[in-house]
């Protein structure tokens, strides 16, 4: 018999509405599940099954009655420990932060639970979401499902392994430079960045100026289920889109018919990507061209992005850290504290030629697609390290190792998606990456949804 905490969220509520199954039922199975494969991947920083069983029993009712709440009504989900749940303390990942619960949701959180989705709970992350290796100091190392002895990839360690792992449907994700399409990518499923501003954030982080959050789904389907409910203006973000049209962005159907894709070598540099990476670009070259989409090599011309984004993230990460009282800091990932103080203080003038480098790779991106509709290209330069790889140089692991493809897209602030293409030599996940102009998430997703409906890549991994 199927898990049902491995169905989809279109499954789900499917099932709920000709009540083949309900959604204690579905909670009970995903708790369960969670209990079982939890001291193996540590994918959860904490388990809320009264509130979710009690959620699951209100929802239960609503069906019962033909009345869901919304388009999300009984289905699980999870939020990263980065964002604030009401009534649970936001300790992103480290032992310097409050245990004190905070007393409201954030603005991602009420979009889910407006449109019904049961909170089982919070996923680990990196510490403050600083890396890509996924471990912190408070919760210790999270692991790959589909081989316990490689990481996941982060900052959105534990949303990629409980997502691949089959712990409900969906999972909120951050994206500062890469950390929802890097772990999607070595976890094999879907995650999307959105354009900035369209799912709102409150508290904001270190990394303000280019962070999101988004869906990490096991589904393209699910990933727009879940971002439609997540963009919702809220007045506490002071970048927040106003509200989408209603229903947006819709079933997301796989037709590429006549688009124009651009496959993409170079962001700015001369980004790594081994041959596993480039045969996934190929064979998602191929799905596209297979739908009659028109498929070409490109290059946007853009400046060093690696130069640009090391320095944002270096220096956002060193004030941070120095935000912190001395005795504190030595309660930090080591790796971190050790890159805050490298970290050279830019001067107003070196800040200011940082944001016009970033402004002129949004604009360099959005001339480019003036010519091309989407733009495909690797989503991380190799297969997941292992779990115990030594952090030497995190500065060059960024551009070398970890969000090489990734981070460019958070500078550009458009919408980038991760795709699996399914299993590469070792057996291990692989993927691409689709990114749209500026608020063309809807046709992100059109682009994701033909490649997912051609290659049919596994996304639960084989637990």
């Amino acid at each position: 018999m199927t898990d049902l905490a491995t169905l989809s969220a279109t499954a789900l509520i499917r099932g709920y509405a000709r009540g083949a199954f309900s959604p204690r039922e579905v909670v009970r199975a995903c708790l369960d599940r969670i209990a079982r494969l939890e001291p193996s991947l540590n994918a959860m920083a904490v388990i809320d099954a009264e509130g979710a069983e009690r959620a699951a029993a209100e929802s239960e009712h609503r069906w019962f009655a033909g009345r869901p709440l919304g388009a999300l009504d009984g289905v699980p989900a999870t939020v990263k420990d980065l964002i604030d749940l009401a009534g649970f303390p936001t300790r992103r990942g480290s032992r310097v932060t409050d245990p004190a619960p905070v007393a409201h949701d954030a603005p991602s959180v009420v979009g889910l639970k407006t449109a019904g989705a049961v909170i089982l709970g919070k996923t680990t992350t990196t510490e403050f979401g600083w890396k890509s290796p996924g471990d912190c100091p408070l919760h210790g190392v999270t692991r790959n499902p589909w081989d316990a002895a490689m990481t996941p990839g982060g900052s959105s360690s534990g949303a990629g392994a409980a997502c691949a792992g089959g712990y409900g449907p969906l999972h909120i994700g951050t994206d500062a430079g890469g950390s929802i399409r890097i772990p999607a990518a070595w976890c094999g499923i879907v995650g999307l960045k959105p354009s900035f501003g369209r799912v709102p954030q409150w508290p904001l982080g270190a990394f303000a100026s280019v962070a999101v959050a988004g869906p990490m789904t096991r589904s393209v389907a699910d990933a727009a289920l879940m971002l439609g409910a997540m963009a919702r203006f809220d007045w506490r973000d002071p970048f927040a889109l106003p509200d989408p049209e209603p229903g947006w962005p819709g079933p997301v159907a796989p037709d590429v018919a006549g688009l124009r894709i651009a496959i993409v070598r170079r962001l700015g540099f001369a980004a790594p990507a081994d041959e596993a990476a480039w045969a996934a670009v190929d064979r998602a070259a191929t799905a596209l061209d297979e739908r009659g989409a028109i498929v070409e090599e490109a290059d946007p011309n853009l400046p060093d992005t690696r130069a640009v984004f090391v320095q944002v993230w270096s220096n956002a990460l060193a004030r941070l850290v120095g935000s912190l009282p001395d005795e504190k800091r030595a309660l930090l990932d080591p790796g971190l504290a050790a890159l805050a103080q490298r970290a050279v203080p830019m001067t107003a003038g070196e800040y200011l030629a940082i944001q016009a480098a970033a402004i002129e790779t949004a604009h360099g991106m959005a001339a480019f697609h003036r010519r091309f509709d989407a733009v495909l290209c690797p989503a991380v330069p190799g297969p997941p390290p292992p779990v115990d790889a030594p952090l030497l140089a995190p500065e060059e692991d960024l551009w070398r190792h970890w969000a090489p493809w990734t981070f460019a897209f958070n500078l550009s602030r458009q919408p980038a998606v991760t795709v699996p293409t399914g299993p590469g030599p070792d057996g291990l996940p692989r993927a691409v990456q689709v990114a749209a102009p500026l608020y063309g998430d809807a046709l992100a997703l059109r682009v994701a949804a033909a490649i997912e409906a051609t290659l049919e890549p596994r996304t639960l991994a084989p637990l």
